[in-house]
């Protein structure tokens, strides 16, 4: 399947002199951004936000750490809220990124597409796979705990092959001294 050119039209290209080697991405804040979270994505050169915001101030603070780009989740039903689109595209270099919410809403396909790297949220389990090439990735929860699931972020490194992904429990940064 062909993206229609809808789509693309908010495709981001970063490629203004800074090499964007390290993500940071996070999703399903719901309102809450923890400090643990601000820790864990300082040297971020880029922070992606899979949906679930909850509140603009959460990208305004993500925006002190790194620039951010955010796509809308199903809780962000508030007018700051539908002016976040519901999908982004992001080309760093020669990377390709796809991000959206809900990746059972994902109605293209990546590979054909010529996408690398999926990055979604709204289940609030991390988890990474690979499908055909395309490395799917959901950072999990940062925002409330639900049910029995783990806090957490994800760090992308581009600048390794194969690319390095890292989750972050916050829970975990809470027992660790600040420097």
């Amino acid at each position: 399947m062909v993206p229609d050119e809808e789509k693309f039209r908010r495709k981001r290209e970063y490629s203004s002199g800074k090499l964007m080697k390290v993500l940071g991405l996070v999703s399903d804040t719901h309102g809450l951004l923890r400090e643990e979270a601000l820790r864990a994505l300082r040297g971020s050169d880029l922070i992606l936000h899979a949906g679930d915001v909850g509140a603009p101030e959460i990208l305004e603070t993500l925006k002190t750490v790194a620039p951010v780009i955010a796509v809308r989740g199903n809780v962000d039903t508030d007018k700051w809220g539908q002016t976040l689109p519901l999908t982004e595209v992001i080309q760093l270099g020669s990377v390709m990124i796809y991000m959206l919410h809900i990746l059972q809403d994902l109605d293209i396909n990546p590979a054909a597409a010529g996408f690398h790297v999926v990055v979604s949220g709204h289940s609030h389990k991390p988890g990474q796979t690979e499908k055909d090439g395309v490395l799917y990735i959901n950072p999990g929860s940062a925002g409330p705990r639900r049910f029995y699931l783990p806090v957490t972020v994800a760090r992308l490194d581009l600048d390794v092959r194969p690319w390095k992904v890292e989750f972050i429990d916050l829970e975990e940064l809470k027992s660790v001294r600040r420097d």
